[in-house]
């Protein structure tokens, strides 16, 4: 019988590398980058009026597909991260506008599901590097949780912040973070404009912040809990250079990865390396911009040099729109009313560009309707996925529309700002409900007033109403 055993091992030895290849062709690396407050207008090939030099965003665009209508599920950073990352509206958590701030408890709950847990159970490494901005379980000497006084995105008195930093032992293993929410992997320092000025690993401050405030705090920060000699500056460069050492790390590893890498620009403050400075005709954010384009460059390049780019799905895409002003001729949101924060199109409609080598057409342009808080459903389906589609209840599987950007799969989507003002679209149509009680409503057609300037609401009555209840439904379906 041994040479039955061994015709059978020489066939199974012939079959599997074959297998292998298969499976990790069927499971494709996925890597995110997410810029922080880049505008609609500011890449070139979204712009071509830009007055910001993009070659590396434009080359992703002419290798992939670039979408129009894309938008972040809220006009600010936090609930798109969370958006992204559960495929759910964070207005239907206990945040109903503003954003998470310093010692915030995490808003993820543990149970939820994830788009990195669901990729841990397909056998994917997860990895986030950068900008977290989702809370935390600080933890106080005796091991317990710090006891926070206000509800999740309430500011507070900036004093009492500061006092609740003095609570914590910083040498305490943390909990929440992106450990609990499905990431193998996290390197960062979480937020980079709010205390504390620190590093952190996995569940771990790598250093301590010692000194109570930051001595040289820049513009566009609040101040607190901060390590010596920490320098803002040096935040995206060394969070670059990790996420470079990561991919270094899984090109010979023969499993897949998800790499969640969102950076900390062109958010304020605004600190491009020396050697940007004057890249763009923008000024400093302009060189920031500048700044983005090159780290997602050194990722695509790097992605090549490894060996990992051709079964790579790489996508970019920002949290929301600009805060920028129009100046000098260039437009950060596009021509498009409003900016970060507003219900407005410049406030969600952003950059969303997906290459896929041999799965998305490359140079293709996409005008259909989506959200970002389609990419967990989307993801799902591209690894099979068979947990339930009400795992990720507002997100949308966008594979057909990857594959033909002539195929449209969505009709609908809520728009959502800092201050918590709700609005709708549906197909070219765009409601916004008034914000408190005796306001006025607004109704767009967007296909003729991509401007937001004439007000249709009370010449569609019908509209509005179908709209409203469009808009009602959604707000109610809950999970």
């Amino acid at each position: 019988m041994d040479w039955i055993r061994m015709v059978l091992l020489t066939a199974l030895a012939a079959v599997l590398p074959n297998a292998v290849l298969d499976v990790q062709a069927r499971h494709p690396n996925i890597v995110l980058i997410l810029a922080d407050d880049m505008g609609y207008g500011d890449a070139g090939c979204y712009n071509p009026d830009s007055l910001i030099p993009t070659p590396n965003i434009d080359r992703l665009a002419r290798e992939g597909m670039r979408f129009t209508d894309a938008h972040s599920p809220s006009s600010v950073c936090s609930p798109t991260r969370y958006g992204i990352l559960t495929g759910r509206y964070a207005w239907r958590t206990v945040m109903k506008s503003r954003v998470l701030w310093a010692w915030d408890r995490p808003l993820i709950a543990a149970d939820r599901n994830t788009l990195p847990k669901v990729l841990k159970r397909r056998g994917y490494h997860t990895a986030c590097i950068g900008k977290w901005h989702l809370g935390w379980i600080w933890k106080t000497a005796d091991g317990s949780p710090l006891k926070m006084p206000f509800e999740i995105g309430e500011p507070g008195p900036h004093a009492k912040r500061v006092e609740l930093s003095r609570a914590i032992d910083y040498s305490q293993r943390l909990g929440g973070g992106p450990l609990a929410a499905g990431f193998d992997y996290y390197f960062g320092d979480d937020v980079i404009n709010q205390p504390p000025f620190l590093w952190i690993e996995n569940d771990r401050c790598l250093t301590l912040p010692t000194l109570p405030l930051h001595p040289k705090v820049l513009r566009g920060s609040s101040n607190g809990a901060c390590t010596p000699g920490w320098d803002q500056r040096d935040v995206l460069p060394r969070m670059t250079r990790k996420a470079l050492s990561f991919l270094d790390e899984r090109a010979n590893s023969g499993k897949p990865f998800f790499l969640y890498f969102p950076l900390t620009a062109p958010h304020v403050p605004i600190v491009p390396p020396a050697e940007f400075e004057g890249r763009s005709r923008f000024g400093p954010y302009g060189d920031f911009v500048a700044y983005v384009d090159d780290v997602t460059g050194q990722v695509m390049a790097r992605l090549k040099s490894s060996g990992l780019d051709e079964n790579s799905l790489v996508i970019f895409a920002s949290d929301n729109g600009s805060y920028a002003s129009p100046k000098d001729g260039h437009l950060p949101n596009g021509k498009r009313r409003g900016r970060k924060g507003m219900i407005y199109e410049g406030g969600h409609r952003i950059p969303l560009i997906v290459r896929w080598p041999g799965n998305v057409p490359a140079g293709s342009v996409n005008h259909n309707l989506v959200g970002l808080n389609d990419l967990a459903a989307t993801v799902a389906a591209i690894i099979s996925n068979p947990d339930p589609p009400t795992k990720f209840p507002d997100s949308i599987n966008l594979l057909p529309t990857l594959r033909d950007p002539g195929v449209s799969v969505r009709s609908a989507l809520v728009n959502h700002s800092v201050a918590g003002q709700f609005a709708i679209r549906d197909h070219g149509w765009k409601l916004i409900l008034p914000l408190k009680a005796g306001d006025a409503g607004e109704l767009y057609d967007l296909e003729s007033d991509p401007l937001e300037k004439k007000n249709l609401w009370s010449s569609k009555p019908a509209m509005v109403e179908r709209m409203k209840t469009t808009l009602a439904s959604i707000r109610a379906s809950g999970d």
